[in-house]
């Protein structure tokens, strides 16, 4: 009955296979557990392992600073004298560049004649170039034309000394002296501009009005020249006559003259025989009177001055007829 009493459905002790010594000296062992396993273990030399980590920290936000009123005006004016020193660059460089426009002839070339140095406070004020603005047919003739306008001008230098050294042994001369500075500063600049200049744009320009302004001129200075060359006494010209008075009193003094007065009948014969080169060049170009009218029509009807001169006297007309009515 001791076999009924028993448990039937408990384990035997003998058929346990966990039971057995080898098992359970096994499982006896102490062993990590896997879901502890670092496979990154920490080394003693590590840094990283004996920093500590701090909480964190809130973030805190830094106040922002607001300028004041004086600070935004003073910044506005630093800002407006910047903007009016650039503005004022700026104009300074727009003024150069226009005095530079200014300093160029019609072709828009830079003015190179009277040949002044730069730093000289007059600039020039014409373009002259023979190779490039005059046809190779009339460069030869246009050149004399430029050396006589030279040697015209030396003459009258030389006729002033003559004069001065009459005028220091004469005190009675001194007209003639004065009238021969006058005679310089007149006849040099005049000369240039009235007969010279004319030619030049003729020659470059094929231009009828300007030879028939030249050749009005120029025999103008022809006929002055042989004035000049004679020598009337008291005209402020060492001429001919002139230089044999002197001789009588003074040798030095007429000798002076002599050579003036072979100077003036130099620039008269030459003169003669470049108005005659220049006559039969201009017969060649097909020049006439008629065109020279309408050149000189064309040229004062488009010219600005002119137009506004016209304007004017027509404004002043209609106001006066107003005013009248």
């Amino acid at each position: 009955m001791s076999e009924f009493d028993s448990n039937p459905f408990a384990d035997p002790a003998g058929d346990n296979p966990f039971n057995d010594p080898s098992v359970t000296q096994v499982t006896s062992i102490n062993v990590e557990p896997v879901d502890q396993f670092n496979p990154f273990p920490a080394h003693p030399t590590d840094n990283l392992a004996t920093h500590t980590t701090s909480p964190y920290q809130p973030a805190v936000l830094q106040p922002s600073s607001v300028p004041s009123p004086q600070a935004t005006a003073a910044a506005a004016q630093a800002n407006l004298l910047r903007q009016q020193e650039e503005l004022e660059r700026k104009a300074a460089e727009l003024d150069r560049r226009e005095q530079e426009l200014q300093s160029r002839g019609p072709t828009g070339k830079q003015n190179n004649w009277p040949p002044l140095p730069k730093s000289f406070p007059i600039k020039a004020c014409f373009y002259q170039d023979f190779s490039e603005e005059i046809p190779p047919e009339y460069q030869r003739v246009c050149k004399m034309m430029y050396y006589l306008w030279m040697f015209n001008c030396v003459t009258l230098f030389l006729n002033l000394l003559a004069c001065l050294a009459d005028f220091t042994t004469e005190p009675s001369h001194g007209v003639g002296f004065g009238l021969s500075i006058l005679w310089l500063i007149l006849f040099a600049p005049c000369s240039f501009l009235c007969w010279y200049r004319p030619v030049y744009k003729a020659f470059k320009t094929d231009s009828s009005f300007s030879f028939f302004a030249f050749f009005f001129v120029f025999f103008c200075q022809v006929v002055i020249l042989l004035i000049q060359a004679v020598g009337i006494p008291n005209w402020g010209n060492s001429g001919w006559i002139t230089a044999f008075t002197s001789m009588n009193t003074n040798k030095a003094v007429g000798a002076i003259m002599i050579i003036v007065a072979i100077f003036f009948t130099n620039c008269a014969v030459l003169s003669i025989i470049l108005l005659k080169m220049v006559h039969s060049m201009y017969r060649r170009t097909g020049a006439s009177f008629t065109k020279a009218q309408h050149e000189f029509s064309q040229g004062v009807l488009t010219n600005k001055t002119f137009q506004t001169a016209a304007a004017g006297a027509a404004s002043t007309a209609a106001q006066g007829a107003f005013q009248g009515n």
